[in-house]
């Protein structure tokens, strides 16, 4: 049977939007993400002790409290911006599909973790993000602060439900000149939250993790 011109284009167009995601799918799997993030902080870390929350494994590493200020440090920059370009953008045509650009799967995927929730590579967190340069940062309330931008952020991806995930571009943290597609930034962010609850959760499961005084 002779394949036809359009069938190579419709060939090609499927590939493309395999290579993508299902909108629905991708912010209900980011709202997953994000609710579990929330139910493992409230069930583990709402009632530890100073000593606890400020137990460190080794000299280098971040504790709990440095970890969530990290994260809330993130969600006081993105979330914010996600809020007025929801609420002001014109791209209320709502795709059923979205696609990564190159450079915003570049992005998040560098912050997925592994299958089997490993770290795949290291990163140094920005100064003005990083709570052992900027002492700033350091957060008295962190984990209800983080409870409660986890919150904000499941009401976020809400709204994203109503616009175009492609259209929408949100200026990175590090650089106001490089945009990301909205889902980019969304996946970018969540996966970056995802990545430290693994982190604060290998600190609650070390063998040396302190009982509380």
């Amino acid at each position: 049977m002779e394949t036809t011109r359009n069938d190579v284009i419709f060939e090609l167009l499927k590939r493309r939007i395999m290579k993508g995601y299902l909108s629905d799918d991708l912010l209900l799997n980011l709202k997953n993400i994000t609710n579990a993030n929330i139910s493992l902080i409230s069930k583990k870390c709402l009632h530890l002790g100073e000593n606890q929350i400020t137990w460190r494994p080794s000299k280098e590493s971040w504790n709990i409290q440095e970890v969530l200020s990290h994260l809330n440090s993130y969600s006081a920059y993105y979330h914010q911006i996600f809020i007025d370009k929801i609420k002001n953008t014109k791209y209320k045509n709502i795709k059923e599909h979205f696609v990564p650009s190159p450079l915003g799967r570049s992005a998040w995927k560098s912050m997925k973790l592994g299958r089997l929730n490993n770290i795949k590579r290291k990163f140094r967190a920005p100064k003005n993000f990083n709570p052992t340069y900027s002492l700033d940062l350091i957060d008295d309330a962190a984990v209800t602060n983080f409870i409660e931008s986890q919150q904000e952020l499941i009401k976020i991806l809400d709204d994203a439900e109503h616009v175009n995930l492609k259209k929408i571009k949100v200026p990175i943290s590090i650089s106001k000149i490089v945009r990301l597609r909205l889902g980019d930034a969304l996946m970018f962010v969540i996966y970056h939250n995802e990545r430290h609850i693994q982190q604060v959760s290998n600190i609650l499961e070390h063998p040396n993790f302190p009982k509380k005084k």
